[in-house]
Formats: structure tokens, C-alpha cells, sequence
């Protein structure tokens, strides 16, 4: 059988590419070299319970906010949903600890109570998240020009826009302090990236009553009941082309799908790999590729309580080791901040079982106690596992004191696991590495040289729940067209 699409790799982008399309009529196949489908949304079980490979919140779900036309589109407003507190993220940095609220103007006016002087400047901060938001949906009206993309926040330092726009140094790592959700270098970091990390939560942040593999198996239940296809343990190796387009994909077992359009969720370098002596995959192409830099990974310690030790917090908590927010990105020094993030009781109980510290962990913090050419975990790698354990929690307990003791196990993944498990290169949390100095090569389009082969995922323009799935719907434009996606998801 022919398809119209073979979509390869089920992380979130390939799986709302398949639903989008094959809800449009198309004829979809959606290959996963993995045994179960879900990419860096999936969970797993230990002793019982289920534990979050990724996903922890995600904001804009209100009704008119930034991704609620996409998710009712997808029918992920139907899962259990519970909104966060309206103090939704708090920032410690030394003893003082400073309060996210949802809503723009409740999120400026709540820090300009701790920072009076910078009112003004809060409300200019804002104006630039809003115009940010609205920007990455107007990008696909029908109507849209080249005028319409954020060039002056693509091509400007999120470090140096915050320098200039807050006076009290404090305020610029407090606005930052939430951002473990992306990769803080000075250097380097957009102010479009920077802003999308932070304007949909402020817009509202919700978290899922049970894991993220309810988004999974969501939106494979809607790729299959309008017709789509979906193969686990299918490993592609090899694309072929045949008079400059694909025709294609060919497994590790040797199973052949054919299509007139693919759609790669792998990582770009990945996917060039399997395009083999192509003259439409130009050597300048696949040189660029593979020059763009990964981001960090994370070091994730989950956490089993025991019953009954800590009440459950509906909000999202950041603690830093040092004033400067910035700190790991200057030092590369293991967890100067660590994120806190709590599991609803899937009981029903005022008490928390389940709770995620997350820092971020360098490649080469991991080459260094492990042989990561063939992922091989000595005892010294396990050692090192135990001890960034322990300082995660260790600076945990300046939120909550006696943490430790409520312990009953805990399991710790570095970006080696996470490489192993997603096949993501160098274990990336955010994939490719935006650059305000080169924008232009390093926010990559959905289109590839070769005509029916099309990216989608968090390596393109946007990463996170929020990223993945603005970047599925223009990858789904380049096939269905903007005003399809105009008329039938954001509008309706």
C-alpha cells in the first residue's frame, strides 16, 4: 500500500502531524522505532507507579489563549486538566521568594509589589511576551507576510534586552528564574526564544491529573480512528530518493513503506543520514546540519514519597544556588538551580507521592563518567547519578525543609538516558541551539531541500508542548496550506 504521508518518529510533533492529517483525509503512516509511542511525553512505571519522561505543565489552555484552538482542535481539551494556583511558578534566590502570578497584568503588578521602581519596566516586559504570543499565530495567517515573523526579536539577545530594559539586577534573574525551560546562554539566546519559554504560562499553566501518557494515547486513539496507521518497533535506516524526491522508508527488518510525502520528528542530523547519496540533500545542507549545536540535557531526580509526609503544592517551585541565575551557563557547574514540580494525587489525597527535581547537565558531564560512544554506565557514572541526586535535593530543602527524610525510593535520568531513550543526540532537552547572531541558520524551516520531505519537533523554530505543537501546524501548512489550517483550527 502507498500512503499519502509517512510520518517517522512519535514524539508530540509526529504525533499531531498525524492526527492533524489524517483528521484532513490523508492517508497516514506514522513509524516508531521504539516499543510505545510518545517520544519525551512518554512515562514509564516503577514499583507501581508511573513517572513523566518530560512533560510537567503547560500554559495557554484558556479559552482564546495561544494553544487553545490547537488542543481543542486535537481533542486534548478533553483530558483531565487541573489549572495551577495563581501564584503558578515561584523563584527562591537566597531567602526571598518571588511569585509567578497568571495573567499579564497580575503577573507585572505582583513583582512590581517586590519591585516598585520597575513597574514601568514590568509593563514593558509584558508588552514584549503579548506581541511574542500573538506574533507565533499570526505567522500562519493566509494574509501573513515577511512582516509578520518577529525579526527584531529573533535577531536580538534575550540577555541583553533584559540588562536594558530592568535596572535592579535582582529582577533580571527573578524574571529569568523560571527558565529551566530552555537553555540560558548569555551568548546566544533569542528574545523570541526566551519569550516563548515564559508567555503562554503567564497567559495560564496547567497540570495533567495522572501522566503525560494520556496526551499519547489521545492522539494515537485520533490518528487511528480517522484512518491513520501507527507502527511501533519500526526503525527506519534508510530514505530513498528517486529523481530528486523520496519514495521510501526502509526499516531495520526490511519492511518498505511507500508515500508521496514524509515527515521527519527526528532530529535533522539524523534524518540526513538516512538520505543517502543525494543530490537534492546538498553536502552544503548536511554540513550545515551537522555544525548547529545541541542544547543541554537534564539531570531529572523522581522522587516516591512516603505516605502522608508532604502536603501537595498546586504550584511549580525554582531554587538557586547562587544569586546570578545565569550561573550554570557562565561555570557549567552542576546544580547551582533546580526545578520542583509535584504529581496530583492520583488519589484523591491532600498529599503529595510524587515529585520531580529537574537541573540541567551538560553532554560532557556525562562523557566524563561514562562511555558514551556506547552507552556504557560504570560504577562511576552510577556514583555520580547518586551525588547530583543528593544535591538536587539538598537545595530542595531550602523550599522544603526535611525533604530527604520523606523519601521512601528515588530514580535518576542524565542525558545519557535520555539519549538512549529517545534517540536524541548529545540527550538534548530543547534540540537544536538558537543563535540571535545567526538566526537564520539556526531556526530551521520545516522544508528541506528534497521537495516531499518536510521536519517538524522541537529542532525547528519553537521547542516545549506549546513549541511542538505551533511548529506541527506549520509543518501541517506546508501541506495543507495556511488558510486550511487558518479556517479549520484557529479560527474555528
Amino acid at each position: 500500500m502507498k500512503y499519502d504521508v509517512v510520518i517517522i518518529g512519535s514524539g508530540l510533533g509526529g504525533l499531531e502531524c498525524a492526527y492533524i492529517l489524517s483528521r484532513a483525509g490523508k492517508r497516514v503512516l506514522l513509524l516508531e522505532r521504539g516499543a510505545q509511542a510518545g517520544g519525551c511525553i512518554q512515562s514509564y512505571r516503577r514499583d507501581g507507579m508511573s513517572f513523566d519522561t518530560g512533560f510537567h505543565y503547560v500554559g495557554g489552555l484558556a479559552e482564546g489563549q495561544s494553544l487553545y484552538a490547537a488542543f481543542k482542535y486535537l481533542g486534548l481539551l478533553n483530558l483531565p486538566w487541573q489549572r495551577l494556583d495563581e501564584g503558578f511558578d515561584r523563584v527562591m534566590i537566597g531567602a526571598r521568594n518571588f511569585v509567578f502570578s497568571q495573567g499579564y497584568d497580575v503577573f507585572a503588578e505582583t513583582l512590581a509589589m517586590d519591585f516598585p521602581a520597575e513597574r514601568s519596566a514590568l509593563k514593558s516586559y509584558t508588552d514584549m511576551l503579548m506581541y511574542s504570543d500573538k506574533q507565533q499565530l499570526a505567522a500562519l495567517n493566509p494574509q501573513a507576510d515577511e512582516s509578520s515573523f518577529p525579526a527584531d526579536l529573533y535577531e536580538r539577545s534575550a540577555y541583553h534586552y533584559l540588562k536594558e530594559t530592568f535596572h535592579d539586577p535582582l529582577l533580571v534573574n527573578v524574571v529569568s528564574g523560571t527558565s529551566l525551560k530552555m537553555e540560558l546562554r548569555e551568548e546566544s539566546l533569542p528574545l523570541f526564544t526566551f519569550a516563548h519559554g515564559n508567555s503562554s504560562f503567564i497567559e495560564s499553566s496547567w497540570r495533567l491529573k495522572g501522566d503525560g501518557s494520556q496526551i499519547v494515547d489521545s492522539l494515537l486513539n485520533g490518528i487511528r480512528k480517522h484512518g491513520g496507521e501507527v507502527i511501533c518497533r519500526a526503525e527506519v535506516q534508510e530514505l530513498v530518493e528517486k529523481d530528486g524526491k523520496l519514495v521510501a522508508a526502509i526499516c531495520a527488518n526490511r519492511e518498505t513503506y511507500e508515500a508521496d510525502l514524509f515527515i521527519s520528528d527526528v532530529h535533522p542530523a539524523v534524518t540526513c543520514r538516512w538520505v543517502k547519496q543525494s543530490d537534492k540533500m546538498k553536502k552544503v545542507y548536511r554540513n550545515r546540519i551537522a555544525r548547529l549545536e545541541n542544547t543541554f540535557g537534564m539531570c531529572t531526580v523522581s522522587l516516591l514519597l512516603k505516605p502522608q509526609q508532604l502536603s501537595y503544592f498546586n504550584w511549580n517551585q525554582y531554587v538557586y544556588k547562587q544569586p546570578d541565575v545565569w550561573t550554570f551557563y557562565k561555570e557549567n557547574h552542576p546544580v547551582s538551580g533546580v526545578m520542583i514540580s509535584c504529581r496530583v494525587p492520583e488519589d484523591g489525597s491532600q498529599y503529595a507521592r510524587q515529585i520531580d527535581l529537574l537541573t540541567p547537565m551538560a553532554w560532557s558531564d556525562c562523557e566524563a563518567w561514562s562511555d558514551t560512544a556506547v552507552g556504557r554506565r560504570g560504577d562511576a557514572y552510577k556514583q555520580m547519578k547518586e551525588r547530583m541526586a543528593d544535591e538536587c535535593i539538598l537545595l530542595a530543602e531550602q523550599a522544603f525543609p526535611g525533604l530527604r527524610d520523606m523519601v521512601d525510593k528515588r530514580y535518576v535520568s542524565t542525558p545519557l538516558t535520555y539519549r538512549d531513550y529517545t534517540l536524541t543526540p548529545e540527550g538534548s532537552a530543547y534540540g537544536l541551539r538558537k543563535d540571535y547572531r545567526n538566526a537564520m541558520l539556526t531556526m530551521l524551516s520545516p522544508r528541506t531541500p528534497i521537495p516531499n520531505l518536510l521536519l517538524t519537533g522541537q529542532n525547528l523554530m519553537l521547542h516545549g508542548v506549546h513549541g511542538v505543537t505551533m511548529t506541527s501546524l506549520f509543518t501541517c501548512a506546508e501541506i495543507l496550506g495556511r488558510e486550511w489550517i487558518w479556517s479549520n483550527i484557529i479560527e474555528k
